[in-house]
């Protein structure tokens, strides 16, 4: 018995048509950040009791601005499609669209912030 057209096998898409890209994305997401979160560490770790001109000094160069820009994107990026996956997965109705939005706002808000504020300070 199949369970899938001839058209759909063809294309590769099951019923979901997007859990694959889904979890890939949050594979990549999820090495990048394995390499990404020892570096930030580093970058922050020494500048961690520092006034605040060491501070502005230390993110002015562009690798710790780097470091600090892209770990805060991939993150809060993993952090969106993972919650995306649970909240997909454990709820329904008005609860699901409510929770979704509301997630997506606060992930791209706090995207934003953190990437205004270290490239404030690195300009």
């Amino acid at each position: 018995m199949r369970y899938l057209t001839d058209r759909k096998r063809a294309l590769g898409l099951g019923a979901a048509k997007s859990g694959t890209e889904d979890h890939w994305i949050l594979i990549v997401t999820g090495v990048a950040l394995a390499g990404l979160i020892p570096a930030f560490v580093l970058v922050f770790g020494r500048t961690l009791g520092g006034s605040h001109e060491e501070v502005v000094a230390t993110f002015s160069r562009p690798f710790p601005a780097l470091v600090a820009l892209l770990t805060l994107w991939v993150g809060l990026y993993h952090f969106r499609k993972g919650a995306q996956t649970a909240i997909d997965d454990y709820t329904r109705g008005i609860r699901r669209t409510i929770l979704l939005i509301a997630m997506i706002c606060v992930s791209y808000t706090a995207m934003a912030a953190g990437l205004y504020a270290v490239i404030r300070i690195a300009m």
